[in-house]
Formats: C-alpha cells, structure tokens, sequence
C-alpha cells in the first residue's frame, strides 16, 4: 500500500493510476485530486484518457496499477455500486436511464425497496420532487425517459445521484443541451453543492465555462497529465496548448456569404412529436445553396423534429418539403442529394462494430465497383476508405479498424466523410459538434465551410453559440417548435438571440 496521501481537505485522490488495453496505454500514472466544496475542471482531447479515468474511479473499469483514496482511506471500487456506496456519483456524457421507464422509476433502479418485494413509489417521488425544487432542477417523475427531452434526462441524471447521497459528483460535459442562461443556473446550482461540502468533477470542452465555473484545471493529453493549474491562473489559449500541443481558434475566418438558388424549402409545416402534441407549428424556412443557416435554440424545442422531418424520418401533419423541389422521401436513395449528420454519432450515426470502410461506404456500397454481381468487393472499398480517411484527417489504424476505437472527433469525422462524399445539394447538421474537444471542433467546422464554399446548402441545429456565430451566414432561433426570430451571425447579437432562446419575440426586426 502507498504512503497516504497528503490530505488537503482530500475528498479524493487518485495515485498513480494506470489502465493498459493490449499495447494502448490509455492512461499513464495520472495523479488526481478533488478538495472537499472544490469544483475540478479535467480537460482533455477526446482520447486523451478522461473518461477511462473517470470509469476507473466509478468501477466500470480495473485499473492495471494505481490507488483510490477516498477521505484519506484507501478503498476498493470494483463496480459502479461500490463506487455509490462510497458516495460517488456519475453523470455520463451518454446517458445511463432506461428509456422505457418513468423518470423516478429510474432513479430508484437497484436500489432496495423498504416495502419489498413490492414496490411503492410515492415516497421515492415526494424525495425526488423536493430535490427538484431544492435545486430547480424541472423533471416529470411520471413520463417515460424516451419521452423526455434531453436537457431534462440530464437534470434527472443529477438528480440521480443526488438521490443517492452523492458527496464526489463527476458531470461529464453537463452543459452540452444547455441555453447560456440555463448553463449560468447550472453554474449556480454546482456553487451551491459544493458550499455544501460535496465536490465536483468538472468534465468540458468549452474552456470559457471551465474558466467561469471550476476552482482547479487539470489537463490530460495522450493519458498523462500535462498539468494541473489554479484557474485563476489559466488562460483559454494556454489550456488549447495543453490539450492539444498547438494553438486552436474556432472564430469566423470570412464574411457572412448570401446564398444562391433554394435547394431547401419548409411551408407553413405542422408536425407531431412523440407524444402526440405538435412539435413545430406552421414552421418556415428556406435554406440557399452556398450558406449556412444557423438554427439556435434550448433542446427539445423541436430541433429533433425538424431534421427527422427533412431526412423522411416522420411525417407532416400540415404543410411540405421541398428539397431541390422533390418531396424527402423522394430524394432518401440520391446520395448526392442529400447528406445528414445526426445528433447522436453512437446510435444513429454510425454503426460502431463495423469497421470505417464499412461504416463509410453503407450508403454507396450497392453500386459499381462496391458490388459486383451481388458481392461486395472488398478491395475496392478499402481502397475508397483509405482515401476518405485521408481526405478528411480520420485518425485511425486504418480501413479495417473498428469505429468502436476512434476517439469522438473520428468517429464524428465518419459520419461526415460517408454524408459528404458525393457531394450532396443539401446537408443537414444536428449537434455536429456535441462532446468534442477544440480541436475536433475546429476540424468539424472547418469541414462545414468547405461544404458551404463547394456550393452546398448547410442546415446547422446546434446549442453552442459561439460555433454558431463562427460560421453561419444567418442564425434563426427555434422555441416552442416556430421560429421567433432572425439575426446575423454577430456577437452584438448575442444577447438577443438568448433571449428569444428563451421565447422573447424581438419587437422589431434585426437588421
């Protein structure tokens, strides 16, 4: 057993962790320590080691050297329950809740019933409503989860682990489906739980959150860390270099263009949501080729609805779509025109056993030299993949590796090399950006541009404003399933465009 660990008020320390997969070293001897009423940033490239770090200290992994000391005493995590038991708590980037049940059903999944075997949830539902109200956290305790949206199944993530007595809480990018003015209440709501005496492990991209809210910053590059600073001391460029090894901008390299022809036309359309009511009412909107139009707004106000709708996922109740002037449903099987990036790379994106090639070539693999008389020619799509993959900067083995071991950015970059390849008229974007550090960010916008610069007509729904900003040729806000309003991609403008995030009608129209 090591020497103990200095305490410094300790709630955890970490020593010496090291988790090898084969010949991958993914993390390297990382020390890490977290201060009762501490707020601890962990930055990172993706693939940088933090989220093996983080499955390390809540048991889903074993690490192969290295100790965890919990208020100084050594413990042992060898699942995720051991990990709650010692008052742990973990709010997954991908959610962990079972979609087809409630919300408190959720919270009180394996944990023992005072009433068993039966089941009683009235007093788990008096409990979780009065943490949410103690800590403004709005949840429906009695819808499925699959009906909720996604900043709300967050909020029931936190409320989770609230629930189960967590001290040691690690949000891992807890601000992704946020609207600034709901990331400033977060803010407040994680200042409170560590006046409190809890502490937090703080897991983000976005450098001017981890500026605004942390105490401390430690950063991992390449599973070792390459340094742990005061935050009152780190600088957003300096935090880049440390992740990265290089300096990173994500900023407008160009004015605003005006599109051209309408390859994108929404009309007055109606839809339903999941649960029957509308989702987007009398909604339009035309996107030109050779721009990009920018849709702000909180998640769950529609935005799933509306790609869904253009990509033929589900039909209109009123109204239509044009694209390039066919019908969606129309145009699924023309590769070149239309291409579509969606929300969430893991489940709808790509298919993660299969190998990049596969993945890369699933909407052109049944057309020549991909398929010869029924049988695909394999030769002939590693070929294509290792040109796509050197095309768009896929960092990998190679063809034959499985998507399961890219980082996100990669994996993202997949997503975009299969929808872009053929060139297509229209490209849809939804959340191109989520979970991504800043260099994969800047990559992933800088892909965009190039579509937009070739002539294409670019759809992009995303929360993050500043991306938004950096390369869209209009901004269009979405609340309530309409659009509210319009404004051009400015910082001036940034505080117009959170207020009608928020549902504020501008009483004039933005020049």
């Amino acid at each position: 057993m090591a020497q103990k660990p200095e305490s410094s008020r300790g709630l955890l320390h970490m020593v010496g962790i090291t988790k090898r997969y084969g010949d991958l070293v993914a993390d390297d001897r990382v020390s890490f320590m977290v201060r009762e009423g501490e707020i601890h940033a962990l930055l990172g490239e993706n693939g940088a080691g933090k989220s093996t770090l983080m499955k390390v200290l809540y048991g889903m992994v074993q690490p192969d050297e290295g100790e965890i000391w919990i208020d100084g005493t050594p413990v042992q995590i060898a699942s995720p329950h051991d990990a709650v038991r010692n008052g742990i708590g973990m709010v997954h980037q991908r959610f962990m809740l079972v979609p087809n049940l409630t919300a408190v059903e959720n919270v009180v999944l394996g944990m023992r019933q005072p009433r068993a075997p039966l089941l009683d949830l009235s007093d788990a539902r008096d409990r979780l409503m009065e943490l949410a109200a103690d800590y403004h956290l709005e949840v429906e305790p009695d819808v499925p989860v699959w009906q909720l949206s996604v900043g709300m199944q967050q909020r029931l993530e936190i409320l989770k682990a609230l629930y189960r007595g967590a001290r040691l809480l690690v949000l891992d990018e807890p601000t992704a489906v946020l609207a600034p003015s709901e990331v400033t209440h977060l803010f407040r709501v994680m200042r409170l739980l560590v006046a409190e005496g809890r502490g937090i492990i703080f897991i983000s991209h976005k450098l001017s959150e981890v500026k605004e809210v942390s105490d401390r910053i430690t950063v991992l590059r390449a599973g070792r860390v390459t340094g742990s600073i005061e935050t009152p001391e780190a600088t957003a460029a300096g935090l880049s270099e440390m992740m990265v090894g290089r300096q990173v901008s994500i900023s407008r390299v160009s004015p605003p263009s005006v599109g051209s022809t309408a390859v994108l036309e929404i009309e007055r359309v109606t839809c339903l949501g999941d649960r029957g009511t509308a989702a987007l009412r009398e909604l339009s909107l035309t996107v030109r080729s050779g721009e990009i139009v920018g849709v702000a707004g909180v998640d769950g106000n529609g935005q799933r609805e509306l790609v869904e709708l253009i990509a033929g996922l589900r039909p209109t109740a009123d109204g239509q779509i044009l694209i390039d002037g066919q019908q969606p449903r129309d145009v699924l099987q023309q590769t070149s025109m239309l291409g579509f990036i969606p929300e969430d790379r893991h489940r709808e994106g790509l298919v993660e056993d299969m190998t990049v090639a596969e993945n890369i070539v699933l909407k052109i693999h049944g057309r020549a030299p991909f398929t010869d008389r029924g049988l695909l020619r394999w030769g002939a799509i590693n070929a294509h993949a290792e040109e796509q993959i050197g095309v768009y900067g896929i960092r990998c083995s190679g063809p034959s590796a499985r998507a399961s071991a890219l980082s996100g950015g990669n994996q993202q970059k997949v997503v975009i090399a299969r929808e872009t390849q053929d060139g297509p008229r229209l490209l849809v974007a939804a959340q191109p950006t989520r979970g991504l550090d800043v260099g994969a960010v800047e990559a992933v916008l800088a892909l965009l541009r190039q579509q937009r610069d070739r002539g294409a007509a670019i759809l992009l729904i995303s929360t993050e404003l500043p991306e938004l900003l950096a390369v869209s040729d209009r901004i269009v806000v979405l609340h309530g399933g309409e659009i509210i309003g319009e404004a051009p991609p400015s910082e001036d403008h940034l505080d117009l465009i959170g207020q009608m995030m928020m549902g504020h009608r501008p009483v004039t129209a933005v020049a």
